[in-house]
């Protein structure tokens, strides 16, 4: 298995650097914030253990271990102060065979009611609050999922899943400027006793984000009066990044409580990241993830992860360096057929905390039992005398 597994991820390896091209880092991060109450508690570490409806983001993979015939996953959350809205969701439906699945997700990040203040100063200096107009800047992400079962090893208990996303992108900054950008990743699952791995390659072709502008004639005089730089076209490129999880249920299944931490590796090939091992191509960040459940109805969790290195401020020599990491807590509901998740975490590290609370709900969906079968009736057979 570990040999195989290997081969898996050295391929995924050569996918991620299979490219030439210069990019910036820290492109469409907005990607990798993380969705769901579970996910987020977690500080992410869902790769090997989501299965779910919000795989899709996490790992499509997972969502062969869908244990009802429909879901739908929700989620909220806010940052800085309430300005930035960012939701989620997702449908997922097992097909006719109840083991192939298909998932559609939507991801929204958005600054909505941004003052645009353009025409707001007048030619004499005066304030025209008439021509003070608001919009918006919001990023978006559609997926549209397959995920299904696969016998890669001879093993019997060894139980292994595919599933890929296509992915569109959709970006705008009011009616000034709008990209448009798509993607493929492809995740994989493994399962042997207590044992749980996953990894996914995401953006394997490389994700392109084209950008176009749309100003009018009085914006570009604007802008060129105040020194702005009047743009035409414009990309993004986003390298591929491979995440890869472990983990292990540390009781048997059936007992009353039960143990999981997950191990979770992220790596980024757009340059040297600020993360706990950093190289000049690749970077790797690890993050943790632990939950404890009560009879698969309560659920506690927490994870750390953004685990960085920094210097001291007050070394004036500035060679000391210490360590920050971002913690993360949550609890999680099940009430029949509704799944509670909530999480209580941060955009960024202990030192200089932004703390949100995720609210993420699943409603559960078993396929309708059918009515009972009539009873035939057969011809009555009278026979002669």
């Amino acid at each position: 298995m570990l040999k195989r597994l290997s081969v898996l991820l050295i391929f995924c390896l050569l996918l991620l650097q299979n490219t030439t091209a210069q990019n910036r880092i820290y492109v469409n991060e907005y990607l990798n914030i993380g969705v769901g109450g579970r996910g987020l508690a977690m500080a992410g570490s869902q790769v090997a253990s989501t299965n779910d409806a919000i795989s899709g983001f996490w790992n499509p993979a997972g969502f062969v271990h869908l244990t009802n015939e429909t879901e739908i996953g929700l989620m909220h959350a806010e940052y800085f102060s309430g300005n930035a809205k960012y939701d989620f969701g997702s449908i997922v439906k097992k097909l006719k065979d109840q083991k192939r699945v298909v998932g559609f997700s939507v991801l929204r990040f958005a600054v909505d009611d941004i003052p645009n203040t353009i025409d707001f100063i007048q030619p004499d200096g005066s304030f025209d609050e008439s021509k003070l107009k608001s919009m918006s800047a919001g990023d978006y992400a559609f997926l549209f999922s397959y995920a299904q079962p696969v016998k890669l090893f001879k093993h019997q208990k060894i139980e292994t899943s595919i599933g890929g996303n296509m992915k569109i992108i959709y970006r705008h900054l009011g009616s000034m400027a709008n990209a448009w950008g798509g993607g493929i990743d492809f995740g994989i699952q493994a399962k042997y006793k207590q044992w749980i791995f996953g990894a996914i390659a995401k953006d394997i072709t490389t994700t392109y984000t084209a950008w176009s502008f749309h100003l009018t004639e009085h914006e570009k005089q604007v802008f060129f009066q105040t020194g702005n730089e009047i743009p035409i076209k414009s990309y993004e490129v986003m390298l591929p990044r491979l995440n890869v999880g472990f983990g292990k249920y540390l009781f048997k299944a059936g007992k009353t409580w039960q143990l999981l931490p997950e191990l979770g590796l992220d790596l980024t090939t757009d340059g040297k990241r600020n993360t706990l091992i950093s190289g000049k191509t690749i970077s790797i960040d690890p993050h943790l993830g632990l939950e404890v459940s009560y009879k698969k109805t309560l659920f506690f969790r927490a994870g750390v992860g953004n685990i960085q290195k920094v210097k001291d401020d007050n070394d004036t020599t500035n060679q000391k360096q210490y360590t920050i990491f971002q913690p993360s807590l949550g609890i999680g509901l099940k009430i029949d057929k509704l799944v509670i998740d909530y999480a209580f975490t941060s955009l960024q590290t202990q030192s200089n905390p932004l703390l949100t609370h995720i609210v993420s709900l699943r409603l559960l969906f078993d396929k309708p039992k059918s009515s009972a079968t009539k009873t035939e009736m057969k011809p009555t057979t009278i026979s002669n005398p």
